[in-house]
Formats: structure tokens, C-alpha cells, sequence
């Protein structure tokens, strides 16, 4: 059995920084299967040997030592075929090339939609069509069934829910949905993966994984950058686009699922669907007390962006999962660019305690509980908890019980590509997207952009580069009770 990776937007950026490198640390690390073939496909005149080299000093940039020999062992499996994906002949001649490749080999090919999403359904299209009939002429069965023909595609999966309803169509039209891999590289860090140890291998946690012991949950991704030359893009995305429907929903449900009663695919993104599906609905003026957003000052000069834009940059989200084990707890999603620094973290903000026996005046300002999951950039895991200042009487003290990846673990993390590739290649799809699970996604979101578009609700704040939002972020959560988890990062 040989394995075929066929990169298509192979002189792109994601390639030379994440996908070739992440490949050449599977080969380095002895991961990838013994006989694996990366073949590039795009436009650019390369030759397989001018590919090679221009892949060799990208590669010594962005992967984790770089060594020579190991490099070279591995570009003897790279090749390269130019190809424009708007050309069915093409798709022909890359078929014709990959049975060359594979010497007539039993192989499993896994397709990489490395380019824009403006090319998804011509590159779909046209897979479709170069594998119904066999090149001698003969008809054969196509793509469609096989599970040894695997597409991985790229985010954005559609941008509303209409638009990723029409992508699905096209990929089922072409491929069976347990052959497609929709990628989202939050779900291949290693942090996220061990939420799942976390929750389902310590009998710790389970017993207090729900209403009665948690009071609310945070979970944050936020950016020190700024938009910068991606002004048009994002101006036409948003924050809820560009962050909530994918990497935020994802970390929601990892949270907030039960458990599968085994660890495969179906099973777990079963689970994982479920959350989406009891996330309560909204009406009205639900949209103006449980949604809030903000916009960064400066946004307005960024290259590309209107004068009279009112995108938000800056977003927090209330969201409910009606169902027995969350009912009551709130989840609060927040997501912006140019605040104070880089961090993705998930907060589990426990209860207090129903009878406070110690510092009684203090009750104002009692700390509860917290597990704060770092997903990025220092990944790892603290729980706060009280302990007694010695020789202070009865004083007590938020003590933090740390665990970090990089303290417990030598070497470098593998980054998220790499175990993402790797699943693709060994069929496993339990940290990829399923197509109802991505629907779901933008049936939560669309409603509040639509209302946000509609009714010009609600109010948008400006907040300085390198704050953690707006200020009346703070009295909006704080409408509830509740205030930020503003500290970054927690580990280092």
C-alpha cells in the first residue's frame, strides 16, 4: 500500500509554511507511512527539483530542527506537477502522473485544497470528472465511495449557512462524507486534543463538569495583531465569521460534549453536534442583551476598510446550552484583534462555596475556583484554589496548581498540521469537521450577524490597540455578576 498526498496551491503560503514542513517533521520523527508521496499542483512553473529547493529553505524557517540528511531522505518522496484547476485535461494529466508515481500500486490518495475557497468547486468539479471514466477509455466507479480517496478542505467552509449548504452539495456530488476532511487547526493542538484526556480519563473532574459546580464558562481567543493589509478580506468577514463559527464554536463543544462511548469518529462528532443542536435560540431583542461588539481604534484607516464600516473587531457572545448537564450556565464567547496580547484560553469558573466559614467580610471580593486551559501560546493548565497564609491567622490566598507541556515534556510541540496530516492519512477523522456540525455552526451565527446588519444593534464601542476590548465589554458581562478572566498568558 502506498500513500499519495496531492497538495493543490502548492506555491501558496499555508504550503511552504505549515504543510511541508509539518510533513517533513512526520518523516523526521518516522510518523508518515513508509512508502508516502507529497505531490504540489498549481499554476507556477516549477520543475519537481526547483519545487524541492525552493521547499528546502522554507522548510529550514519554519519547522524545528532543520537537518540536512534528514532533508534530503524526504524530498526524494516530493514531486511536482503544474496544473491549473480550472482545466479538466490537467486533472487528467495528474491522475496520469500519480499511477506513474505509484508503479500501478494499490495507494491511498488524500487530496489537499491548499488555495482559495473561490476554487473549491472548480477543484471539486473536476476531480469528479478526470476519475469517472479510466484513462484507457473503459468506464470504472468514481471517486465517490472509495475511502482510500480522501479530500482535506481548508477553512472557511462557506461564509453563511446557504453558501455552506451549497459546498457540501458539491463535495457529496463527488466524495461520500466519511472521505471528506474539513480542517480547522485549533483542533490539532495539542491542549484541545487533551481536554478530551482531561475530561474523560480523570474521574476527578466528570462528577463536577456541570451546573451544580460550575457558575459560567469564558472562552477567549484573542489577538495582539491587527488587520494590516487584510483590510478587504476581513472587513467583509468579521470577527464572527472569521473566529466564532469555527475555532470558538469548536473549543464550545469540546467543553460542553459528553462522553462517546468509544473514541471514534462518528462518535465523537455524534457528541459534538448534539451541544450545537441544544444551544438555545434567540429572538429579538435577545441579539442586543447577549451579543456585544466592538471595533479598535484606527480599524477605519486600515487599507481596504470603508470609512463608514461598522464590521466589529472585537466580539463577546452569551450563549446557552439547553440541556440538563448546562442548563443555567452561561457561556461566554469573546474574540479581537489588537487587544493586549496572544492568547486562546478556556475558563471554568466554578461556584463559590454555599457557606463561607472564612474571611466572611470579604464576601464582596471572594475569588471561586477556576480551570483555566491554556490552548495557546504556552499550552497548558492551572487550577486556583484557597490555601492559608501562614502565621496570618485565618488569611487566605489563591494558590495556583500548574501544568505545563513544555516543563513536563522535552522537545518542541508539534504543530497542529502535524497530527491533523497525520489522521488524514490513517483515515481517522474524530478532530475534523462533519458537514451537519458545520451547518449547525452557521445556523448560530448567521441569525446575529443578520440582526446586527438589520437593526444596527447593538451599540458598536471603540476600544485603544492593546486593551482587552472595549471597556463596556467589562460592565456588559458585568451586568450578570460576572467579570473577564483578563490575564495573559497564565503560563509561560
Amino acid at each position: 500500500m502506498v500513500h499519495t498526498i496531492i497538495i493543490f496551491g502548492a506555491s501558496g503560503d499555508l504550503t511552504s509554511r505549515k504543510l511541508i514542513p509539518a510533513l517533513y517533521s512526520l518523516h523526521q520523527k518516522g510518523y508518515l507511512p513508509q512508502d508516502t508521496r507529497v505531490v504540489g499542483v498549481s499554476r507556477s512553473p516549477f520543475s519537481s527539483e526547483s519545487w524541492r529547493e525552493a521547499l528546502k529553505g522554507s522548510t529550514r524557517k519554519f519547522s524545528n530542527g532543520f537537518d540536512e540528511q534528514v532533508w534530503a531522505d524526504f524530498e526524494k518522496r516530493v514531486h511536482y506537477v503544474p496544473g491549473d484547476i480550472a482545466k479538466t485535461e490537467d486533472f487528467v494529466r495528474l491522475r496520469r502522473e500519480l499511477d506513474r508515481l505509484e508503479g500501478g500500486q494499490e495507494s491511498t490518495r488524500v487530496y489537499y485544497l491548499s488555495t482559495s475557497p473561490t476554487l473549491y468547486p472548480a477543484a471539486i468539479r473536476h476531480l469528479g470528472e478526470a476519475h469517472a471514466v479510466a484513462l484507457d477509455g473503459s468506464v470504472e466507479p468514481p471517486l465517490l465511495g472509495n475511502d482510500r480517496r480522501r479530500l482535506v478542505v481548508e477553512k472557511p467552509f462557506g461564509t453563511d449557512l446557504e453558501t455552506a449548504q451549497q459546498l457540501n452539495a458539491q463535495l457529496h456530488g463527488v466524495f461520500a462524507e466519511n472521505q471528506v476532511y474539513r480542517i480547522d487547526h485549533y483542533l490539532g493542538k495539542e491542549t484541545v486534543q487533551n481536554m478530551l484526556v482531561l475530561r474523560f480519563a480523570n474521574s476527578i473532574f466528570e462528577p463536577i463538569w456541570n451546573r451544580n459546580y460550575i457558575d459560567h464558562v469564558q472562552i477567549t481567543v484573542a489577538e495582539e495583531v491587527m488587520v494590516g493589509r487584510r483590510g478587504g478580506y476581513y472587513d467583509k468577514a468579521g470577527v464572527l465569521r472569521d473566529m466564532f463559527q469555527n475555532h470558538l464554536l469548536q473549543l464550545l463543544m469540546i467543553t460542553a460534549m459528553e462522553a462517546p462511548a468509544r473514541f471514534t469518529a462518528d462518535m465523537v462528532r455524534d457528541e459534538k453536534v448534539k451541544v450545537l443542536q441544544a444551544i438555545r435560540k434567540y429572538h429579538g431583542d435577545d441579539f442586543v442583551q447577549n451579543t456585544f461588539r466592538g471595533q479598535y481604534e484606527g480599524y477605519l484607516q486600515e487599507d481596504g476598510v470603508p470609512a463608514e464600516s461598522r464590521t466589529p473587531t472585537f466580539s463577546a457572545i452569551k450563549l446557552h446550552v439547553d440541556n440538563w448537564r448546562w442548563n443555567g450556565v452561561p457561556f461566554y464567547l469573546r474574540s479581537g484583534k489588537a487587544m493586549s496580547c496572544r492568547t486562546t484560553q478556556i475558563v471554568i469558573q466554578f461556584r463559590e462555596p454555599p457557606h463561607l466559614l472564612f474571611n466572611e467580610d470579604r464576601r464582596g471580593s471572594w475569588d471561586a475556583n477556576q480551570l483555566v486551559i491554556q490552548i495557546q501560546p504556552a499550552e497548558g493548565i492551572q487550577l486556583q484554589f484557597h490555601t492559608k497564609v501562614p502565621d496570618a491567622g485565618m488569611q487566605l490566598r489563591m494558590t495556583n496548581l500548574d501544568f505545563s507541556f513544555s516543563r513536563e515534556f522535552s522537545g518542541a510541540m508539534p504543530d497542529a498540521y502535524q497530527r491533523l496530516l497525520l489522521d488524514a492519512l490513517n483515515g481517522d477523522a474524530s478532530l475534523f469537521a462533519r458537514s451537519d456540525e458545520v451547518e449547525l455552526a452557521w445556523g448560530i451565527i448567521d441569525p446575529i450577524t443578520q440582526f446586527w446588519q438589520q437593526m444596527n444593534q447593538p451599540e458598536i464601542f471603540r476600544y485603544p490597540v492593546g486593551q482587552w476590548g472595549p471597556q463596556e465589554s467589562d460592565e456588559w458581562i458585568g451586568q450578570d455578576g460576572r467579570r473577564w478572566f483578563d490575564v495573559c498568558p497564565i503560563l509561560h
